[in-house]
């Protein structure tokens, strides 16, 4: 992945070149000025959210909300060395992330063997659900051949580990530090339950997506077939896709 000179969320937002790298990024490492660990091409500026969303407690924002997870972890936890499931672990973080950075996501949270991502902030793209949609389907590509490289160097696996099912909707969602005692910045709202929930649903090597991202990623979905999925926490039965 190529990494920016200067910080694209600011520039896209602010229009104010925040040096990243470089002799010119010097100064700015003294004020805590840095490439943010959930984009290195954004900086820790943007994790606060730049200063009209800090005088908020939270914006309304339209995004995608991508969620990813390793498949039979808990499983392999049981049946392989620790060191060779925190290798696995590993290798899913940095396949995710590098597929999310490509297409200028922010990987949010790691939470066990899951991650979740959002497109479309702090770095704004107009067809941020075709991006969610190429990340997925460069984390199932990227998660294959590493499992193909470890099959090949004969690490005593099976071929099933590093499945991920994924799961992707679109549409707003209230972003900003929420919380009392512990203050996390991240985005909640349906749209991030949908996606959460339709990862859930997606079986190894399969992306789920929902009607809204067909319709705003047209090029990258006409040929998928939906059929209505029951989902925890969901009254009526919701129409995924799979891609």
């Amino acid at each position: 992945m190529s990494r920016s000179r200067i910080c694209k969320g600011c520039w896209e937002q602010m229009r104010i070149p925040v040096p990243l790298r470089g002799p010119a990024s010097i100064p700015f490492r003294a004020f805590g000025i840095r490439p943010s660990r959930m984009n290195p091409n954004t900086c820790t500026v943007c994790e606060l959210m730049f200063t009209r969303v800090m005088k908020a407690r939270k914006i309304t924002v339209d995004v995608s909300v991508l969620f990813a997870d390793l498949r039979g972890y808990t499983a392999l936890s049981q049946s392989l060395s620790a060191d060779t499931v925190s290798s696995l672990l590993d290798d899913f973080y940095d396949e995710c992330s590098a597929a999310i950075w490509e297409f200028d996501g922010l990987l949010n949270k790691t939470v066990g063997d899951a991650i979740m991502a959002i497109f479309n902030f702090p770095i704004p793209h107009q067809d941020h659900a075709e991006r969610a949609v190429l990340a997925a389907r460069e984390i199932q590509r990227r998660c294959q051949l590493r499992r193909e490289l470890r099959l090949a160097e004969g690490a005593g696996l099976d071929g099933g580990e590093l499945g991920v099912g994924i799961g992707i909707d679109t549409g707003e969602a209230s972003f900003g530090e929420f919380g009392r005692s512990h203050r996390d910045l991240t985005a909640i709202g349906t749209v991030v339950n949908t996606a959460a929930r339709a990862q859930s649903a997606a079986e190894a090597g399969r992306i789920l997506v929902t009607r809204a991202v067909c319709e705003r990623a047209q090029s990258q979905t006409a040929a998928s077939e939906g059929r209505e999925y029951r989902l925890k926490g969901f009254e009526k039965p919701i129409e995924l896709y799979a891609i």
